[in-house]
């Protein structure tokens, strides 16, 4: 147990602490231990888990049945989505680390860290919380790929990225890339809009099996005589569309693989197979 005193329980939870000493002695929640010298001390999950409950109900005595019920769980994105409002990249740090105990990579990028993003970007008027929850969650991607195993096989994908800029369709991005690289691909993450030349060194390198126009700002009628002149020579080169607004499925079209990073790579992984 972490044990944490009165003024930091009650900091984090918003209260003072003459509250605080209100709500134990009335109500029996939370329930301090003593030190030696009789100062009450904490647990800091019985506290996160109150502070939590208390954002969910707006209510004490409803928050407690809650926390007492529960417990303070595995990570959520309610939770992470705090420690980011919060500019709290440690605490946003730790949220993910609790996740990982629990679930694969692949899982808390999906149920945890994307979802925060979206409850982050729905919100009005917090654009500055927004940006940075996107700029910390790129940055959590970018350290998770570094830390993927090397591909296994030989087949390339190449992820066209249509320039969303920093924000939550960036990160549904990485996470595709993230993905397909824990599931063995060699994969390249390169702008849509480069010019055609300068892609000729990269399909060298990569021979892909598929590209894949990500974002939901990508528009074919914009970028597909693009992406003809990039693939003229690239004989088997398959083209998807990952969260995509108008690749249309069909000739003259492309097809979608989804707009969630798990179902893309298993349907890439399908299609190249």
């Amino acid at each position: 147990m972490t044990g944490i005193r009165t003024s930091a329980a009650a900091e984090l939870l918003g209260v003072s602490p003459s509250t605080l000493r209100t709500w134990e002695r009335r109500l029996g929640y939370p329930s301090p231990s003593r030190t030696p010298g009789n100062h009450r001390q904490y647990d800091l999950n019985e506290i996160e888990a109150l502070r939590e409950a208390l954002r969910e109900t707006g209510n004490i005595s409803s928050a407690i049945n809650v926390a007492q019920r529960r417990g303070r769980g595995p990570a959520s994105p309610a939770r992470l989505l705090s420690a980011c409002d919060r500019f709290d990249e440690r605490a946003a740090d730790r949220e993910l680390e609790e996740s990982l105990a629990v679930r694969s990579v692949e899982r808390t990028v999906e149920e945890v860290l994307l979802p925060t993003l979206e409850l982050a970007a729905a919100r009005p008027r917090q654009e500055a919380e927004l940006e940075h929850a996107s700029r910390w969650a790129i940055g959590w991607l970018h350290s998770a790929r570094r830390l993927a195993p090397p591909a296994n096989r030989e087949e390339g994908i190449l992820l066209l990225d249509s320039g969303a800029g920093i924000g939550p369709e960036a990160a549904q991005t990485l996470a595709l890339e993230l993905f397909l690289r824990r599931a063995g691909l060699r994969v390249l993450l390169l702008s849509a809009t480069l010019e055609p030349s300068r892609f000729a060194q990269a399909l060298r390198a990569l021979r892909p099996r598929a590209a894949v126009l990500c974002g939901t700002e990508a528009r074919l009628d914009v970028l597909g005589a693009h992406l003809r002149r990039v693939f003229r020579d690239g004989a088997g080169t398959q083209i998807f569309g990952y969260r995509a607004a108008r690749l249309v499925s069909g000739s003259g079209g492309v097809v979608g693989v989804g707009s969630r990073p798990g179902d893309a790579t298993e349907a890439l992984v399908s299609a190249i197979a």
